[in-house]
């Protein structure tokens, strides 16, 4: 029987990896003095994804880094530009496609470390800062556009970039437009709108266009809101929230896990990648600490279209 009030089961989660000291060097950058308040960071570890021979991949955003750690627990500097790189995702073909805070969308080839742009504007428009990224099954491409935007500025993008190349925006106001995924159906996008505490719906149409978007899932406390969000096999969502933990809602978006750590400086579980044979284990970066925590979940990870 339904019960929207149930106690949601509380999961634990622990360190899987830590950043070697040969990596972390603590330091302001032109992007931690806005993004930080001037303060000081080692790292700030984001986008974190599976290659399809179980390598994990994610992103060091001021210092422009990129890292793999091996299936033996080997850390690997893949490779280090003039950049802030935040969301990670493969193509199905094997290239690595980056939302770059600073360059835009840029392209990585994982066994050469070269970097190439896609897209540096939108439209002849410079970009506000982009964010993350997901595939659709046809190859098609969603990021999101954050930048500074807010509360006070809802004016962050959504954009679509089709596999034949052309791109549309597909929402012009979102207060912090952040994590973003497409339901098991395909049928709806969904985007976490940190600054609001929301994750907004996107229905998708027949003709590639949007209509009736709706909050889906209404947050509220920790340090900020919704981060890297990603759907399970069930049409559920898993939620990064900043400050609590990792929200797992059912498909009728009502919560019925938290994934958390008893460590206090484990603050900024900013977001997820599903492993494992099972695609059970939850992969989780700790951006602030440079741990990588995992996490075993009740039900697997969508499997993404990259990995088939």
């Amino acid at each position: 029987m339904l019960n929207p009030f149930k106690q949601p089961e509380i999961i634990k989660a622990e360190v899987f990896q830590s950043m070697p000291a040969k990596f972390r060097k603590k330091s302001r950058t032109a992007w931690s003095d806005p993004n930080r308040q001037g303060a000081e960071v080692e790292c700030f570890l984001e986008g974190p994804s599976f290659d399809r021979d179980g390598n994990f991949w994610f992103t060091d955003i001021p210092y422009g880094r990129i890292f793999r750690i091996s299936t033996k627990g080997d850390w690997e500097l893949v490779t280090q530009y003039d950049g802030w790189p935040n969301g990670l995702k493969f193509h199905k073909d094997g290239r690595i496609f980056i939302t770059c805070y600073k360059r835009g969308l840029l392209i990585l080839d994982p066994k050469s470390g070269r970097i190439d742009n896609v897209l540096e504007t939108g439209y002849s428009e410079g970009f506000k800062g982009l964010n993350d990224l997901h595939f659709a099954s046809n190859g098609d491409l969603y990021f999101t556009d954050q930048g500074q935007t807010g509360i006070a500025d809802p004016t962050g993008y959504v954009y679509r970039l089709k596999a034949n190349g052309d791109l549309r925006r597909l929402v012009s106001n979102v207060p912090s437009p952040n994590g973003i995924t497409i339901s098991t159906t395909e049928k709806h996008c969904y985007v976490a709108a940190t600054r609001s505490q929301q994750i907004w719906r996107l229905p998708l149409m027949a003709d590639g266009s949007i209509s009736k978007t709706g909050v889906a899932i209404q947050l509220s406390g920790g340090a900020a809101g919704p981060d890297g969000i990603e759907m399970d096999a069930e049409n559920g969502l898993y939620v990064c929230h900043l400050g609590v933990g990792v929200w797992r809602f059912d498909s009728n978006m009502l919560p019925t896990h938290l994934i958390h750590s008893d460590n206090p400086h484990h603050h900024h579980l900013a977001n997820i990648a599903f492993g494992g044979p099972d695609r059970k284990t939850m992969y989780i970066t700790e951006s602030l600490s440079g741990d990588i925590l995992v996490a075993k979940v009740p039900v697997a990870g969508k499997k993404l279209f990259a990995h088939q």
